[in-house]
């Protein structure tokens, strides 16, 4: 979420409003390396990188914290208008979207050690396909979300929120299989509950990416376009 325009006359004003770029670049990659991490464990039945995960949580509270105690000092001193302003307000809330996104991380990871940390057998790989796919569309979403924020590409910020029906389909297929697997053998439940989980985590990635974009536009157009049939 760059700076519109041609910069103001008081330097430091943009000084300023760089910061608060680079506090949401900061943010999405731990969030990013975060999300990655914990697909990861997962798929490599890795309970130490899964652990690690739960404890670098804290580092993306404090940035949003942070983030926001800055975005109040701003507004107090600079009083912004306008651009200025909409990107501010962009930034404020997508520092939420992002911190929430390493909470779901945090939630695959440790379901990655639920289902890896019990004496029982590991889950099949019928099981573990619908995490897999859904972890790399999340990903893919939320990269894409973070380089149109990073470029307050307003174009590719709309390709992400059309894209998203696609996003919602294949959750929606994975429920469905996950379902059979349980009624077709019951043993399957406890695992298939915990990959339903890690799914529906990974669709609120999803969600976030989308939310993202949706804040691209606002700042770039200054329209609001939450909740609306995709733009």
């Amino acid at each position: 979420m760059t700076i519109q325009g041609e910069g103001h006359i008081v330097k430091s004003f943009d000084g300023d409003m760089n910061q608060l770029h680079y506090r949401i670049v900061e943010m999405g990659g731990l969030a990013l390396s975060q999300l990655k991490d914990a697909l990861k464990a997962i798929k490599n039945k890795d309970l130490a990188l899964a652990g690690k995960i739960g404890q670098r949580e804290n580092e993306l509270d404090l940035l949003e914290v942070e983030t926001d105690a800055a975005i109040v000092e701003l507004i107090a001193r600079r009083c912004p208008v306008g651009g200025d302003l909409r990107m501010i307000m962009a930034v404020s809330k997508g520092v939420t979207d992002l911190e929430r996104i390493g909470d779901e991380a945090v939630r695959v990871a440790n379901i990655a050690r639920h289902i890896y940390g019990t004496d029982t057998s590991d889950p099949n790989d019928h099981l573990l396909r619908d995490v897999h796919v859904m972890g790399e569309m999340a990903v893919n979403a939320l990269e894409r979300a973070l380089e149109a924020c990073d470029r307050s590409d307003e174009e590719a910020a709309r390709d992400i929120i059309a894209g998203q029906r696609a996003f919602e389909d294949e959750f929606e297929a994975s429920l469905r299989r996950l379902m059979t697997y349980i009624m077709e053998d019951s043993r399957n439940i406890g695992f298939a509950i915990s990959m339903v989980l890690a799914v529906k985590a990974l669709e609120r990635v999803g969600a976030h990416a989308q939310n993202l974009a949706e804040y691209v536009i606002f700042q770039v157009r200054g329209k609001d376009v939450r909740h609306q049939a995709p733009v």
